[in-house]
């Protein structure tokens, strides 16, 4: 890059182009960032995302939802071509056919929402084909019982200065798992024991998604695209347990429970881009959302308990940004997010076929937000081997909460400065130095500032003085929630060789103040809601905390890497990565007074082989996390099993145009286990057995 004129340089950061590689576009990123294309999508052939993002390093994924830097998920952004995903968007459902390319970045930019205390995943979708398009992939996955499909199929046209990509993709899932239960209780003589349960419990479900998009090049300067989503899915989940032994405390023992439900997303964007001129260009941006949720419990007692959830989430989102280039070494930018966001909830529960509190039964509960945010940003390239960015963002959140006896209104500001250094120890960028000073936060849920009261299901009836255990608490929203602040320094040195391959380390602190937790308190009576003391388990904003970490990353052709081990013309590809976490929280002793489940470590080793005698790749994968304890509150604590993944993968290429591939994820499979622990001497222990996932797909270009 040293020898190139500075308007190319300015050319290549404002505008990429097809030809560069991963790892070049993430040498040439002003902010710290990991990109992985096409190669990385494909490898094992998932139909899900959050597939893929479990073996990317510094990721890990909980319940379908990414973490990075083992923070919970409300601490990752999650982007739509740079737009913050909408309410109800569910990655373990999006199909990795549909994506361009991952984005990880390590720290927030002025452009994007500063909600990224951790950092942001950025899902890059497909652009419209410049030509015809015809992609089919089908394949079929197995867990238990039978093989289920799914499939995907693209289509791409040009018409004239408009071009055109519509891929639709449809899946089933049916999978199972283990159940282990474990509490402490009595025998039928009284005597404490351990109560015991084991069972299985059962998911299955299908679904579509489609991603369809329509660019318009009015000119070679101004351009339109329309760019839609679309989610749909129907679930259903089975536990079926049985009691090791007659024990006193029925109460304390997991019901038997059918659950089923379904979910729906769509959302829009329409984007305007205008180049006035080399050195300006507009961007403006309209979006429109709508998610809505429906979910049925059915716990299957002596008295049941049915519970019907009703939820929607809808969203107007506008943004623009201009930017100009200022001499030989600035770009500019200057802009604006805007966002409207409501969320409504009604809930029947019936305990015995009789209806609850019609207070709480049937009345709508609802949210909402408005989110203002202006920004300004500047990239500064200083000389060849200098480069820096510096960025202002201010956003304000409104938020309101409504329900029975319930009407609050809440305000408050977030000013964010961002600053992010680049040095190249060499002009060409072959070796360099990253450092940023950033503020970030992280805002309350909209599920969470919701002040429905929700009796446990175990004690259903609070009216009639029905007194619950700490165990197993009520759940009731807080209004009055205030955003997580995050101040955080970031140090990394990147190293990348002729060949593609790169090393990374990268260094990270993060000071967060508000910090949001669930605790459980013995409240006293509430008419109408409870009418004797109850445990009740909300959110609040707890404590303040910090959390460090260090992060490996090595990557590459085993030639290259290890020169005196391998021969450079070896076609085999290494990939490993370790990451070391540490956190505190002050308000709660130690130790083990972490971040709630932020791992102490994870590794990631991973290779793929391409054959020279056959038209073959094959590769496997494996991520280690250990054992760990969380101290939540000076009373609760929480201990998390050790995890193992282990994924392998085959393709074989038939011809250029058509492939099969073999992939199997999470084989040999260690339990899993969780325990919750209280002062006061109760437990409760989760465990599941899991089952490996087996895929055989068939990729077609017709």
């Amino acid at each position: 890059m040293g020898n190139e004129p500075t308007s190319g340089k300015r050319l290549d950061r404002v505008e990429i182009t097809g030809r560069n590689t991963d790892s070049e576009l993430r040498r040439r990123s002003p902010v710290a960032k990991q990109i992985y294309g096409r190669d990385e999508l494909d490898k094992y052939g998932d139909t899900s995302v959050a597939d893929v993002l479990k073996r990317l390093p510094g990721v890990n994924v909980s319940d379908g939802a990414p973490r990075m830097r083992g923070l919970g998920s409300g601490y990752t952004l999650i982007l739509i071509n740079g737009d913050p995903a909408p309410p109800g968007f569910k990655l373990d459902q999006l199909d990795p056919a549909q994506v361009e390319r991952i984005e990880l970045t390590k720290g927030p930019s002025a452009d994007q929402s500063a909600q990224a205390v951790a950092g942001a995943i950025n899902i890059i979708l497909k652009e419209a084909p410049k030509l015809s398009q015809r992609d089919l992939r089908v394949g079929a996955g197995y867990n238990i019982n039978h093989p289920v499909p799914s499939g995907t199929f693209t289509y791409g046209e040009r018409f004239g200065p408009v071009s055109v990509s519509v891929p639709l993709s449809a899946f089933q899932w049916l999978q199972e798992m283990k159940s282990t239960i474990e509490r402490n209780g009595t025998d039928q003589d009284g005597d404490p024991v351990v109560a015991s349960q084991h069972g299985k419990m059962r998911n299955w479900g299908h679904g579509f998604n489609s991603a369809p998009r329509a660019n318009w090049k009015i000119s070679d300067d101004e351009s339109v695209s329309l760019i839609g989503f679309a989610q749909k899915g129907f679930w259903n989940n089975s536990v079926r347990l049985t009691p090791d032994a007659a024990y006193g405390n029925t109460t304390r023992l997991d019901d038997d429970a059918d659950n089923q439900g379904t979910w729906q997303m769509l959302r829009a964007n329409l984007t305007w881009n205008n180049r006035f001129s080399e050195t300006q260009k507009w961007e403006l941006k309209a979006g429109v959302q709508d998610a809505r949720n429906h979910i049925e419990n059915h716990t299957l007692t002596q008295r049941p308990v049915d519970a019907q959830l009703d939820s929607r989430d809808r969203s107007l989102t506008q943004a623009g940004k201009y930017s100009h280039i200022l001499g030989e070494e600035h770009t500019l930018t200057v802009g604006w997010d805007l966002e409207f966001r409501q969320r409504d909830e009604i809930r029947n529960t019936l305990v015995g076929g009789q209806a609850q509190d019609p207070r709480l039964n049937g009345e709508n509960f609802g949210a909402r937000i408005r989110r203002q945010a202006f920004f300004v940003q500047d990239e500064w390239e200083i000389n060849p081997q200098w480069s820096t960015y510096f960025g202002l963002r201010h956003e304000r959140i409104v938020t309101t909460s409504r329900g029975i006896d319930v009407d609050e209104r809440n305000s408050s500001s977030v000013l964010s400065p961002l600053w992010h250094l680049t040095y190249k120890l060499d002009p060409k960028g072959r070796d360099m130095i990253r450092a940023s000073i950033t503020r970030s936060y992280k805002a309350p849920e909209l599920t969470q500032m919701l002040g429905r009261y929700t009796p446990n299901s175990k004690f259903p009836e609070p009216r009639t003085g029905e007194q619950n255990e700490e165990i197993s608490p009520d759940r009731i929203g807080n209004p009055a929630l205030k955003p997580e602040l995050a101040t955080g320094f970031d140090l990394a040195y990147e190293k990348y060789l002729s060949g593609g391959s790169l090393f990374s380390v990268g260094l990270f602190h993060r000071n967060i103040s508000q910090l949001i937790r669930n605790v459980v308190t013995l409240e006293p009576a509430n008419p109408p809601f409870w009418t004797a003391p109850r445990y009740v388990n909300r959110p609040m904003n707890f404590s303040s905390a910090t959390t460090s970490g260090i992060e490996l990353e090595l990557k590459g052709r085993a030639g290259e890497l290890f020169p005196s081990l391998f021969d450079p013309k070896l076609p085999l590809n290494l990939r490993s990565s370790v990451s070391v976490y540490r956190s505190r929280v002050k308000a709660v002793d130690g130790p083990d007074n972490r971040l709630d489940q932020q791992q102490p470590w994870t590794a990631n080793l991973g290779l793929d082989y391409r054959f020279s005698t056959v038209p073959m790749t094959a590769g496997a994968n494996l991520n280690y996390t250990p054992v760990y304890t969380v101290r939540q509150t000076d009373t609760q604590s929480a201990e998390y099993s050790r995890n193992r993944g282990l994924d392998v993968f085959a393709q074989w290429m038939v011809n250029p145009k058509t492939s099969v591939r073999f992939s199997a994820n999470n084989l040999f499979p260690l339990d899993s286990r969780a325990e919750t622990t209280f002062a006061s001497g109760d437990f409760y222990a989760s465990g599941r057995g899991m089952k490996p996932w087996f895929q055989l797909n068939l990729e077609m270009k017709l």
